[in-house]
């Protein structure tokens, strides 16, 4: 509950135009004063956030007002989901058969500035193996940027629904998750693919990720 004051009162700022794209917001620690809520209340409604590109997370600079649009608020599938149940083996084969063509379309496609954002989560990645939450923003991020990198907007919208409900069950059971380097690397492996244009290698590495991360959820299951 207090995680969602939080994104109401960012949500406030921003469409009161007190804050702009590109604004930095103010630090963790004045947030929970002005909200009324605790640090780890503020840092999981910014996760939030940040998930849906609202705002942008920058390690060591601060918390920022995204300057892209943000993605649409309502999910279809997520009705569908409370309605009749998506079962994990079946989101992750939605996964492969969307996320495979996407990697590979990717190596064919991705310019600089796209494999720069890609690599830039793969270094988050890195950096935040040791917090779970933080990780977890950033791998969504880092299959967003994949998408974004294949260049076919519709794809990379039906990739965003089915990793929102990715998101939503994952963010409650990664609390206690130790693989994330592991994970780590082998988000940096389908980076160097699509960076060197393998195309065939960046669906081989993006299908042995999502393979490895759905038996690593049945044993947490």
């Amino acid at each position: 509950m207090a995680a969602k004051l939080v994104v109401a009162f960012v949500r406030q700022l921003i469409e009161s135009g007190e804050f702009r794209a590109g604004d930095k917001l103010p630090p963790e620690r004045e947030l929970a004063q002005l909200i009324g809520v605790s640090r780890p209340s503020v840092r999981a409604g910014l996760q939030s956030l940040a998930t849906v590109g609202i705002v942008d997370s920058r390690r060591g600079a601060g918390t920022f007002v995204a300057e892209g649009p943000p993605l649409l608020d309502v999910n279809p599938l997520s009705l569908f989901s409370a309605l009749h149940g998506i079962p994990q083996d079946e989101l992750f084969e939605a996964r492969r058969v969307i996320e495979i063509d996407l990697a590979g379309l990717a190596a064919e496609r991705a310019g600089g500035d796209e494999l720069a954002a890609i690599s830039e989560e793969v270094m988050e990645m890195f950096a935040s193996v040791d917090d779970v939450h933080r990780f977890l923003v950033h791998d969504i991020r880092f299959h967003r940027a994949v998408a974004e990198a294949a260049r076919n907007p519709l794809l990379g919208a039906i990739m965003e629904m089915v990793a929102d409900l990715f998101y939503d069950h994952r963010k409650t059971t990664v609390d206690d998750w130790q693989r994330a380097p592991e994970a780590a690397e082998q988000h940096r492996r389908i980076y160097q693919a699509i960076k060197a244009g393998d195309v065939a290698n960046a669906r081989l590495e993006m299908g042995d990720h999502l393979t490895w991360a759905q038996r690593d959820q049945r044993m947490e299951d």
